[in-house]
């Protein structure tokens, strides 16, 4: 089967680790990479000296079939738009859009005209993830979800080189970046979404929230979420914690499947991974479903409505 030319625009660390970690895939080879910045050149550059970046976006996706927009959240509409009226299937990170107007928009266009498109939520692809299914049965009938998402400093610092608008309010901040992967993951293993009360946290100026807490709805059931920066030493630390009838399940800092045991103590699943090294394999997941969507087959990605379900949430929470 003929290789889908896989174009990347944005090349910043999601960028970064779409071209180191999941590629080569079989499935695909890389027609083009483009970002603005010399910085980003560089590191196209030292990731390999073969590769020159492309002129402009436009050049990239001519030559591609399939787009991986990384981008900043501002360019992100504009960029899927120009890839799906020339005919190339888009997969994108998240948010869709720093508007909600404007993604919703894009979003009903793109559904009306059957494109090729999905986000960017790995959690689709996570073996850990994977296994928390696996145990879902013997946890009995959901009773109720907890997220935690904390953070020593926000940006991180491997995310120095995107602080610019990580740090700010208008496109930026770790609920929208962070938080967004486990509502999706309460969406797609509980059910719908609803926003009972949130209060948010902001510093002065236009800097990004530094604490949020909000009570929700997931399926029916009562979701409480919390998520902080600057109140614990290590660099983050994240929990979602699924309890039934019978008892518990969670994941642990993105990658860690646990079942709470009889004695009150947490139980690793034996073939659990550090993020750093579950990541390649969730990347390559992503990348065996992005080979669906561009050939027109069922992917399993995250659709556009669910993340456009997702970021509703999130900005009606930023918005308190």
């Amino acid at each position: 089967m003929t290789a889908l030319a896989l174009g990347i625009i944005g090349f910043g660390i999601m960028g970064q680790r779409l071209l180191t970690q999941a590629l080569p895939h079989p499935a695909f080879r890389l027609s083009g990479v483009w970002d603005p910045s010399p910085e980003a050149a560089a590191r196209l550059a030292e990731a390999d000296p073969a590769l020159a970046m492309a002129s402009d976006a436009e050049h990239v996706i001519n030559g591609c079939d399939v787009l991986y927009v990384a981008a900043p959240p501002a360019a992100h509409v504009p960029l899927a738009r120009a890839a799906l009226a020339a005919g190339k299937a888009v997969f994108l990170e998240k948010p869709l859009a720093t508007d909600l107007a404007e993604a919703e928009a894009f979003v009903a266009e793109a559904e009306a005209s059957g494109a090729r498109a999905a986000v960017n939520f790995p959690m689709a692809s996570s073996p850990a993830v994977a296994q928390l299914s696996a145990w879902r049965g013997e946890i009995g009938t959901p009773q109720r979800l907890e997220i935690g998402t904390h953070f020593a400093r926000w940006p991180r610092g491997w995310q120095k080189d995107a602080a610019g608008w990580l740090s700010r309010r208008a496109e930026g901040g770790f609920t929208r970046e962070v938080v967004s992967h486990f509502l999706f993951l309460a969406r797609r293993q509980i059910g719908p979404l609803e926003l009972i009360s949130a209060e948010v946290q902001y510093p002065e100026g236009d800097l990004a929230e530094t604490a949020i807490r909000a009570e929700l709805t997931a399926g029916g059931i009562p979701l409480t979420l919390s998520g902080s920066v600057g109140k614990i030493t290590e660099e983050e630390n994240h929990g979602w914690t699924l309890t039934g009838e019978k008892g518990s399940i969670r994941l642990r800092n993105w990658s860690l499947a646990e079942r709470l045991e009889a004695d009150g103590s947490w139980r690793t699943a034996p073939d659990a991974l550090p993020n750093e090294k579950m990541r390649p394999l969730t990347l390559r997941g992503q990348m065996d479903k992005l080979a669906a969507l561009a050939r027109g087959e069922a992917s399993g990605l995250a659709t556009l409505r669910e993340a456009l379900e997702v970021q509703r949430i999130v900005e009606a929470i930023l918005a308190r």
